[in-house]
């Protein structure tokens, strides 16, 4: 797919571009409506087919779970394997969408490789994830971001505090969430293991206070996330921070999301959930 369309599309996906002027120069890049439907349907989510670790995998529990966040009810969809095994906690950090189908597949591919696994759903404070994405890309950008870091970080008190937890808590955050993923690293010096993807980096002054051991995926050709990588790392390496980041040549932005198809990198996607799982066993046990 041309690149200049895929940048409009993560232009579209996180800056205030309305859809009818996605849609105008999608036509104008494309040449017609028709070839411009057939672009979208790439890039749109395909949550069906994607899935796979199927709702109803007789390995593993799952439920809705809630904990008081900050002036508000938290909510988010917890999974884990079956037995009474106390596990290592993992928060699952959602795109700027919501608590998608996608996601809550990412949750329960978590909880497949052996943890306690929560998606939390941060639009729970405004109602919920809706179906309509692009209505929760609109709720995403009303959140206030102190509170809404204040209920990640309760979230992990959370899994800490339940019974089923050895309490060792990581996370893995995905865009939005990845930006997210390397805040909680920031700010909770319990967490032991944070992983974010093509997510956006933290003030450099704040690289001292991570405890956390750190792994950063990023995609060779998103040119706005990886604008700021190298001098976050450099932050790390002064403040002596554990760190892994990881760059995939020739991948685009959101390349784990298997249910896009335009911008899913299977092989990256692939080696970057390996060494996220390589992390937690080495962290979470």
């Amino acid at each position: 797919m041309d690149q200049r369309i895929i940048n409009l599309f993560d232009e579209y996906t996180h800056r205030p571009l309305t859809r009818q002027e996605f849609m105008r120069r999608l036509v104008q890049l494309t040449g017609s409506l028709a070839l411009a439907t057939t672009a979208l349907g790439l890039l749109d989510p395909g949550y069906a087919e994607a899935a796979t670790v199927p709702e109803d995998d007789q390995d593993l529990v799952t439920e809705e779970v809630s904990w008081p966040g900050e002036g508000a009810t938290v909510t988010g969809y917890l999974v884990h394997p079956k037995g009474k095994k106390k596990r290592g906690a993992v928060v699952v950090i959602h795109e700027n969408r919501g608590l998608t189908p996608h996601i809550k597949d990412v949750t329960r591919r978590v909880a497949k490789a052996g943890y306690l696994a929560l998606g939390v759903d941060a639009l729970s404070v405004l109602g919920g994830t809706p179906t309509d994405e692009e209505k929760g890309r609109e709720l995403i950008g009303k959140l206030d971001a102190t509170q809404n870091l204040h209920n990640y970080l309760r979230a992990l008190e959370y899994l800490r505090a339940r019974p089923d937890s050895n309490g060792k808590t990581g996370c893995v955050g995905f865009c939005w969430g990845g930006a997210l993923a390397n805040q909680l690293a920031v700010h909770d010096p319990k967490l032991n293991a944070a992983v974010a993807y093509y997510g956006r980096q933290p003030d450099a002054a704040d690289a001292p206070k991570v405890k956390a051991h750190l792994m950063m995926h990023y995609a060779g050709l998103d040119e706005r996330v990886n604008a700021g990588l190298t001098t976050w790392a450099m932050a790390l390496t002064n403040a002596g921070v554990k760190y892994e980041q990881y760059l995939y040549e020739g991948a685009q932005h959101a390349f784990n999301n298997d249910s896009s198809p335009a911008r899913y990198n299977e092989a990256a996607a692939k080696l970057a959930w390996e060494r996220t799982l390589k992390l937690f066993k080495q962290k979470l046990g």
